[in-house]
């Protein structure tokens, strides 16, 4: 996997966009951005579905949560790249990927099409894991509005549902990395964390965008016998 760091052969020239007729100044920008991202011209290079891959890619590099023979679910799995990654990492029939929209399949892993908000998608996700669960994985974003207070809420509510979901199956020793928004996981949900697992870090992996507000929270070692018993 290349693109480390951000580096790539294109870095000292750029691609220009001209504003077309008909385009807004924010689409020319994305567009600029897109020509101009290394970590999409490597995604593209090496088969990925997005360049979302190189993020999950770097958050296990620094915290080794996928490792072969785990189980994985992937929650808001399309279009796929972050099961991609899990399944070179992890090994084919251990990924379970999700998501409420359907998705291409991906070459050893599962599908589960299913809506996290739903109160049986506990029950509907523990019943296709192969058995036991040892990471779950969140890149759920939700509908971005530009107002910063508001969508931070959005996206810690997205966290807490994929966090009730992991300490529903996670077993002892499990993993769960969820994306949040800048000022990370805070209150209620930072508690629940900590509560939860026994180390918990926050990592903006290279591949993120330094203009992006996210951030992500990566929570370790998952101390369920010890939580029920009252530690």
């Amino acid at each position: 996997m290349s693109a480390k760091g951000g580096k790539s052969g294109r870095r000292g020239w750029r691609v220009p966009v001209k504003t077309a007729r008909g385009r807004k100044s924010a689409s020319t920008r994305w567009l600029q951005r897109q020509l101009n991202d290394p970590y999409v011209a490597a995604a593209k290079a090496e088969g990925y579905r997005s360049r979302a891959a190189f993020k999950l890619a770097q958050i296990d590099d620094k915290f080794h949560v996928l490792e072969p023979g785990r189980q994985v679910v992937d929650l808001g799995a399309a279009p796929g790249s972050w099961t991609q990654v899990a399944v070179e990492r992890a090994g084919a029939g251990h990924v379970l990927a999700v998501d409420r929209q359907t998705m291409e399949p991906v070459a050893g892993a599962r599908f589960l099409r299913c809506d996290l908000g739903e109160e049986e998608a506990a029950g509907t996700i523990g019943e296709a894991l192969d058995g036991q669960l040892h990471v779950v994985l969140s890149d759920m974003s939700p509908a971005v509005t530009g107002h910063a207070a508001t969508d931070h809420l959005r996206i810690v509510a997205l966290c807490e549902a994929a966090l009730a979901l992991a300490e529903d199956l996670l077993s002892p020793g499990g993993a769960f990395v969820a994306k949040v928004f800048q000022g990370g996981a805070q209150g209620d949900l930072l508690a629940a964390l900590k509560c939860g697992f026994r180390t918990v870090r926050h990592f903006k992996p290279p591949a993120s965008r330094k203009e992006s507000a996210e951030t992500y929270v990566v929570a370790m070692d998952y101390r369920d016998g010890e939580k029920k018993q009252g530690a």
